[in-house]
């Protein structure tokens, strides 16, 4: 079948297994031939080509829950298990997950083979910071179990690894207490980029802070954004309910997002939030997910898909790179609805894991053939400020960028190899940073 990531660029014809369960799945792994690149695969929510290959495992059966200990927080359930599942079952009983991305539409599995990150990485880390144990079914058809004290090096190459040591079966995550579904939420408007930053660092003690930026802007606006914070509210119910949502029933004409559109539709979004003045309380979906509320909206990018572009730069060059790339982005005319800042805390210890200290921004650009020469750019800029991109947003990313970004890909690569060596596990984007085997040939644009 003809797969795609969120992005729907690229794409692959992939053979896709589900197995029924996890003695299924530990017999079907060693029968692979030699020289089968497989990748398993979530709910299918990573932009790139990063859960894209020949062959595809789909974990969407491994969807069992298997505890809840509510008195010591903690949730055990399979790798299928979507976000959206956990917080069905969790918020009722006063439980959160202590960290959540953009879609509650992931899986547990998918949230650790990326190490997701959310609004409070300044305040709780990554998703896998929370994350206590995994099991995971290696190429051999063996199931190892993996934690900080046990198989601990091979607990931080699959925390962030993309799927590339094994397919993670089961996880255990530690939870979050809530006393409401309710977030205390304050928007506030920047006129530009250093007013956006020092925005950042004053809203630094929030839990939740991050910011929408006008990447269209130029000039003395260059920059300018709303800056969206919250709390967990004490105040209000613990009862779970679902959130309503349109849907984009079809592909839209790609033309339809162009430099006037995006203008227009950033003009009127800064405003409206320039003039929501004060705090206000809004149900956790809205705040966590405003996308979900409408269903298939990549297609509104059109045929060829989008590209998702995300990085991050230390703090001591993140101002002046934040400028040089807002401003080739601008001069580009190749602006997006989705530009999204946020403030990184400290590193962990995944030797492939994103988040570092320092500031990250996230750009969505409609494809076309002109953006890989600009993206092209923009890498070579982020790269002389010290910074790197996020694997779980990479379509195009070269092995020279990701090499030099992330230097504990050597000591990833021996793990990897060791627990399996004959390379089953490769997806498109491995192959192309050299993490796994030669570039695929059935890839179309």
């Amino acid at each position: 079948m003809l797969l795609t990531g969120w992005g729907r660029y690229p794409t692959v014809t992939s053979q896709v297994t589900a197995p029924g369960n996890v003695d299924a799945l530990t017999k079907q792994l060693p029968a692979y031939p030699s020289g089968t690149c497989l990748i398993p695969r979530g709910a299918g929510r990573s932009y790139g080509d990063s859960a894209l290959a020949e062959q595809v495992v789909s974990s969407r059966f491994l969807d069992n829950f298997i505890a809840l200990d509510a008195d010591n927080l903690r949730i055990s359930c399979g790798a299928g298990v979507t976000l959206a599942e956990v917080l069905r079952l969790c918020v009722p009983q006063g439980l959160f997950p202590p960290v959540l991305p953009g879609t509650k539409h992931i899986s547990m599995g998918g949230a650790i083979a990326a190490d997701i990150h959310g609004k409070n990485h300044h305040v709780d880390g990554t998703f896998c910071d929370h994350v206590e144990s995994i099991s995971l079914a290696l190429a051999s058809g063996e199931l190892v179990h993996c934690s900080r004290s046990e198989n601990s090096e091979l607990f931080h190459a699959t925390c962030g690894g993309m799927g590339l040591t094994g397919v993670i079966v089961e996880a255990r995550l530690k939870l979050a207490k809530v006393s409401s579904v309710s977030i205390n939420t304050e928007s506030i408007a920047a006129a530009n980029l250093k007013e956006s930053l020092t925005l950042l660092n004053e809203h630094n003690e929030k839990k939740y802070v991050v910011a929408w930026v006008d990447c269209l802007a130029r000039g003395a606006a260059l920059g300018r954004g709303i800056i969206h914070c919250g709390d967990h509210s004490d105040a209000g119910e613990l009862r779970h309910r679902e959130s309503s949502s349109i849907g984009v029933p079809f592909t839209t004409p790609g033309l339809l997002l162009n430099r006037v559109t995006m203008a227009t539709f950033n003009n009127l979004y800064f405003n409206r939030h320039s003039w929501a003045k004060g705090a206000r309380q809004q149900y956790y979906d809205k705040f966590f997910f405003p996308l979900d509320s409408i269903r298939n909206w990549n297609r509104l990018y059109g045929s060829r898909g989008f590209l998702q572009y995300q990085f991050v730069l230390p703090d001591e060059s993140a101002e002046s790179g934040l400028t040089e790339i807002l401003g080739a982005v601008s001069s580009a005319g190749k602006g997006s609805f989705l530009a999204v800042l946020k403030r990184f805390g400290a590193a962990n210890e995944n030797l492939l894991s994103f988040p570092r200290a320092g500031l990250t921004l996230t750009l969505d650009f409609k494809f076309e053939p002109s953006l890989l020469s600009l993206l092209d750019e923009l890498d070579a800029m982020v790269l002389a400020h010290g910074g790197r991109l996020y694997l779980a947003k990479d379509a195009r990313m070269s092995e020279a960028v990701f090499k030099q970004s992330y230097p504990n890909w050597e000591a990833f690569k021996a793990i990897k190899d060791r627990v399996d060596p004959d390379g089953l596990f490769a997806s498109m984007q491995s192959n192309r940073l050299g993490l796994s085997g030669a570039d695929m040939g059935s890839s179309t644009a």
